[in-house]
């Protein structure tokens, strides 16, 4: 365990160590000295980092510790760029930049201590989803809304600045498509026909995925942001995947974004701008357009190209002539310094948070907690696609910024969240197994075992009050009554056990009459060599003794009595129960189950040789049981 512990934390130590080397290098080769505001900032960044490593070895000892390390090193890269473009254009953004870091590991350090057991979340599913749309949606409120580049996805407050609550709309959106695709997976699993070898789902399990597009599209209509819109539909496409392993929602998910893409380009002149200069990006006429034309993306591409292999080096290069250089196109900014091995280094830190996420979902047992991580993963996933992407023209821009190195707080804060998540959740995902020997297992186990016990000797116990009829009222006024039925009911249940009954067996095709005799047939009846079978009437049958003296207690019991005699034909038979309720086996007698016994201990004749006569009746002293 020491040696796992000094392997973690020298991850962490190296990653600190190349931040503060490149950051230094940095300010060298530009200022030719180290800010004195930065030292301070950066000691307290360390400081919280290694609080923050201190409590998840404390609270989720068995997280992923690659998480962590990965985080810092794509932070600390993503503020040195931001300081490099401010020394270009005499801002203070990297200062800004650290104080949201500072604010994002304050936040995240009671998620590690407190939010112990992930599952908790699924409680407040729908309070989520409600949350979520309330985030999602105040931006469209006319005081607090903002609009910025054509985009109306920021929601100001006064005295504290601009913030975009989309990017925290994500979180608690993934908590309720986890909770309500993990209580809905069966129903949406269910496959439909078959088209071209792809088995659809059925029309009715496609209302979800036809909500989620529209509400995808409402925010693009309303907000203007694609960026926003599709990540949330393609989270939702990508989380349904996972609770159904359907491929026909992937294939549908592809056809609604396709159709929605086609419509928001035809519809709204900003998308349409972005799809024209994502196709044509190196016209004249694109190129010179004074809005929406493909200026920014073309420079973004030359400063991808001018940094080479190895880059030009930190400092040395040009970045600050790209729009948005230190936020949207700060890809880009990496790639010029960089180079393409710097730029594959920051998405390899990418994959090991990404894989790191995906293990994690298939490790953890719970179903809720496999959705959870592997939405939250897709989501950052995704967000990295679509901003490398439309830099480097697979796609067209959306608008997202890039995981923990573009400036701004909303991103960064919410991002360090969703990382908290994932360690809390591979906590639960790496945990072993409770020891099924240690005394503390089987304590537990004895107490929820005693618990059961007692429940069930509780509700065994519970008084069964049956409802009374008119037959039991009239049953309470004529004891004697009573017990000539249950004596007819024992002979009913004598006749009806008996194998077969015929009365036309010396006489086949004549109806038999009252007070005929009744033969009884058999197994080997019914062929000429065989003697005939006894025969019995039940006219035969003696009339009950007048009652005894036990009948007038008998009939105190009431109404209850009468009917419990009533409605159990077995009453006259030892072992079956008695007329008022109870039977006369002890509770400590044990019972014998007589199928798994040797046959020989009981006289039991052979099929061939069972005769075939009626069953004698049990004796009868006034309707009791003897």
């Amino acid at each position: 365990m020491i040696a796992t512990r000094l392997r973690q934390i020298s991850l962490l130590v190296f990653a600190m160590a190349v931040s503060a080397l490149g950051l230094v290098q940095m300010f060298q080769r530009t200022t030719g000295e180290f800010p004195q505001q930065y030292i301070i900032m950066l000691a307290v960044v360390v400081a919280l980092f290694l609080v923050l490593w201190a409590l998840t070895i404390r609270f989720q000892p068995y997280a992923s510790q690659s998480i962590i390390p990965c985080v810092l090193l794509l932070t600390g890269t993503g503020v040195t760029m931001i300081a490099r473009i401010d020394q270009s254009m005499g801002k203070a953004v990297a200062m800004r930049q650290l104080l949201w870091l500072c604010l994002a590991l304050v936040i995240v350090a009671p998620i590690i201590i407190f939010l112990r057991d992930y599952r908790v979340l699924r409680r407040f599913s729908y309070v989520s989803m409600v949350v979520g749309l309330v985030l999602l949606l105040s931006p469209m409120l006319p005081v607090l809304g903002e609009e910025v580049n054509g985009a109306r996805i920021w929601v100001k407050i006064p005295g504290l600045g601009q913030f975009q609550p989309g990017e925290f709309a994500k979180l608690f959106l993934a908590f309720f498509f986890a909770a309500y695709l993990f209580d809905h997976r069966d129903q949406l699993a269910v496959g439909g026909k078959k088209v071209l070898g792809l088995q659809l789902p059925r029309i009715k399990d496609l209302g979800p995925i036809i909500i989620v597009w529209f509400a995808s599209m409402g925010v693009l209509i309303m907000q203007h942001d694609l960026g926003t819109s599709l990540m949330f539909f393609a989270m939702f496409v990508a989380m349904l995947y996972v609770a159904t392993g359907r491929k026909s929602w992937i294939v549908i998910g592809l056809i609604a974004f396709a159709a929605g893409a086609v419509l928001a380009a035809g519809m709204f002149s900003h998308v349409g701008q972005r799809v024209d200069a994502w196709l044509h990006p190196f016209s004249a006429e694109e190129y010179n357009k004074e809005y929406g034309g493909s200026w920014q993306l073309v420079t973004g591409i030359f400063g991808l190209a001018s940094g080479g292999l190895l880059g030009t080096g930190l400092g040395q290069g040009h970045p600050a002539l790209t729009t948005f250089a230190n936020s949207d196109f700060i890809y880009a900014a990496l790639g010029e310094e960089l180079g393409l091995v710097g730029l594959l280094a920051i998405l390899m830190m990418y994959l090991i948070i990404v894989a790191s996420g995906f293990i994690t979902s298939m490790k953890v047992k719970d179903g809720f907690g496999k959705l959870l991580a592997s939405g939250l993963v897709f989501t950052m996933a995704f967000q990295v696609f679509t901003v490398v992407g439309g830099i480097t023209l697979v796609i067209p821009l959306t608008g997202l910024t890039l995981p923990y190195m573009a400036a701004g707080g909303s991103s960064l804060i919410a991002n360090y969240v969703l990382a908290a998540l994932l360690i809390v959740i591979s906590n639960a995902a790496n945990a072993p197994e409770p020891e099924l020997t240690s005394d503390t297992f089987q304590y537990e186990a004895l107490a929820v075992l005693r618990d059961k016990e007692l429940k069930a000797r509780a509700r065994a116990t519970e008084e069964i009050v049956k409802p009374r009829s008119a037959s039991a009222a009239a049953s309470a006024a004529s004891a004697d009554a009573t017990g000539t039925e249950a004596v007819a009911q024992q002979v009913a249940y004598a006749a009806q056990s008996t194998p077969t009954v015929s009365a036309a067996a010396a006489q086949p095709g004549q109806p038999t009459q009252s007070g005929q005799s009744a033969q009884l047939v058999g197994p080997g009846a019914g062929t000429p060599d065989q003697a005939p079978a006894p025969t019995a009437s039940f006219a035969d049958i003696p009339a009950p003794p007048a009652p005894h003296a036990g009948h007038a207690a008998h009939a105190t019991h009431g109404a209850h009595a009468a009917h419990a005699v009533e409605d159990n034909p077995f009453s006259g038979f030892p072992g079956f129960g008695s007329p008022d309720g109870t039977d006369n086996l002890d509770d400590d007698d044990p019972i014998i189950d007589i199928t798994r016994q040797d046959p020989s201990r009981f006289d039991i004749p052979e099929p061939s040789t069972r005769t075939a006569s009626l069953p004698p009746i049990p004796p009868v002293n006034g309707g009791d049981r003897v």
